[in-house]
């Protein structure tokens, strides 16, 4: 009994100073925010391999990403051991759809043989985004891989802020989302800045769009081109509600609107009713901004696509990015029925677009940027090889920093301190700590993009061709890439010129130790 009284306050003790220090340390959000009681998600994450094999989930059958890739990520961000032992666990025969890359024994790029080669790789874009219409600002992005619109309001401006020092450690773009561009976007990251239906942060008094201030806002920020919002994969063609407890002052402030007031984004855009009316506003903007002018939608029915197309090829006016979302995009929270089976998936809406502009002779004037699960490295090649140039991550982008896929997203009440505004839970996040990990995921991706790449004999990935990728349909059978979508010869890669360059960019001064010198008696 004595012992026992003992032990008490020890163990209390012992306690009391395990919760002092998860409150005080940065390393864990959901520590900060959930004292002692958080570690049973590190025991359980730590023993969740053996609980799955025999009792929950195999490793691909989480969703809407799997053990497998959320581990790929996170060890990733913290630069920890990220490969793979024992081979695939994926059942390949068996999983028609399955994307296989076909590597070449020899090809034009030789992969180094460094073991950390790659690693601060630079991965420019293919083509010069606004050079094709002339845009006063065009340029060069600097990233293959950027970072999706999320907007302040919907992700804490913890979040937002390590995303944004996350793209400025990581030389690639931010995109602000609808809701508008934050203090927490100017922590040196450069932006895409994006225009949604109710114009957050460019509107007036009224809720109507203002030129001026538009004009104002991209010549205070490091704003590098603008995007008009259709619709995304997680709700097309859907507004969006703000409840009133939900619009803080600094939301408010943001966006341009009345704090502690029910804010409703409209379904529609009020600055134009059809294509032909776009297409002047898109001129308009770049005229008044010289910025590069884009939109980003997901793909439903393609007339839209086809009379765009027309009249750009026709009458001379034109976006300079086309940013696809797959249906199985995900950051905006919507009705079960939109998210489940409203929009084409991202591989069959993407190429239905591309194939459009490619019949119009419009595809290489065009930066095609994808998003919807383009964070891994797999999807990400196969959308290269369809025509992108660059691609938007966003939930991934999420889980590096934090994120433990809770799908709280809706609730305000998620647990890492991502995606909520509520400040006890967003202070779990330190914004400097994670913006490092977010810039190490980024840079991975990268790195591997490039491998394979090099592994197709190619120096970049925006030259993997459709004829590098085979889809299986089965044990026996497989299909080319362009034969899945009706590719034509060459579709899906950039103009002659732009190869020419992006490959003197990608092919160093001097040439890369590859393998062992050759014997005096080699041939060739």
């Amino acid at each position: 009994m004595t012992w026992a009284r003992r032990a008490v306050p020890a163990v209390a003790a012992a306690v009391a100073a395990l919760a002092a220090r998860d409150l005080i340390q940065r390393d864990h959000a959901l520590l900060r925010n959930f004292p002692v009681l958080g570690r049973a998600r590190y025991l359980l994450e730590a023993i969740g391999p053996e609980l799955r094999q025999y009792i929950v989930a195999g490793n691909n059958e989480e969703r809407p990403f799997t053990r497998d890739q959320r581990r790929w990520v996170y060890a990733s961000a913290k630069q920890e051991n990220n490969y793979f032992g024992f081979g695939t666990d994926n059942d390949i025969e068996f999983t028609p759809g399955y994307p296989i890359i076909k590597h070449r024994t020899f090809g034009r790029a030789v992969p180094p043989s460094s073991p950390t080669a790659g690693h601060d790789v630079r991965l420019p874009c293919a083509k010069v985004l606004g050079a094709a219409r002339g845009r006063a600002r065009a340029f060069r992005p600097e990233s293959v891989v950027n970072i999706s619109g999320m907007s302040f309001g919907s992700l804490s401006g913890n979040a937002i802020t390590a995303l944004n020092k996350g793209a400025a450690l990581a030389g690639c773009l931010q995109n602000t989302g609808e809701g508008g561009l934050s203090p927490y976007h100017r922590n040196g990251g450069d932006l895409v800045f994006q225009l949604g239906t109710a114009y957050f942060g460019c509107r007036d008094e009224h809720g109507r769009f203002s030129l001026d201030r538009l004009k104002d806002l991209v010549a205070g920020a490091p704003v590098k081109a603008l995007e008009i919002k259709l619709s995304q994969g997680a709700k097309p063609s859907l507004g969006g509600l703000l409840p009133g407890a939900k619009v803080s002052a600094e939301i408010a402030a943001t966006r341009g609107i009345p704090a502690g007031q029910d804010c409703v984004s409209p379904s529609r855009h009020a600055e134009f009713s059809d294509c032909d009316s776009l297409l002047d506003w898109v001129e308009l903007l770049a005229a008044e901004t010289g910025l590069p002018v884009g939109i980003k939608s997901a793909v439903g029915d393609l007339s839209f696509w086809q009379e765009l197309a027309g009249l750009m090829r026709d009458t001379g006016r034109g976006v300079d990015f086309v940013t696809v979302d797959g249906g199985e995009g995900g950051t905006g929270a919507a009705p079960l029925i939109f998210t489940d089976s409203v929009s084409l998936p991202f591989q069959q809406g993407f190429s239905r677009v591309y194939k459009v502009f490619a019949e119009h002779d419009l595809h290489e004037q065009v930066v095609f940027v994808g998003s919807g699960k383009l964070g891994l490295p797999d999807n990400a090649i196969v959308a290269f090889a369809l025509g992108c140039d660059m691609v938007n991550v966003g939930r991934e982008a999420m889980l590096s920093i934090g994120c433990i896929q809770a799908q709280k997203c809706h609730t305000d009440t998620c647990p890492t301190g991502v995606a909520t505004q509520n400040a006890w839970l967003a202070r779990g996040l330190d914004p400097t700590l994670k913006s490092v990990r977010a810039a190490n995921y980024l840079g991975t991706l990268r790195r591997d993009l490039t491998k394979v790449a090099e592994a197709c004999g190619v120096e970049h990935p925006g030259l993997i061709g459709t004829d590098a990728v085979e889809i299986l349909d089965g044990r026996t059978g497989s299909t080319p890439l362009h034969e899945v979508y009706g590719y034509r010869p060459h579709w899906g890669l950039p103009s002659p010129a732009d190869q020419k360059e992006i490959i003197r960019l990608m092919t160093p001064e001097a040439p890369r130790g590859s393998s062992a010198p050759p014997s005096a008696t080699a041939v060739g």
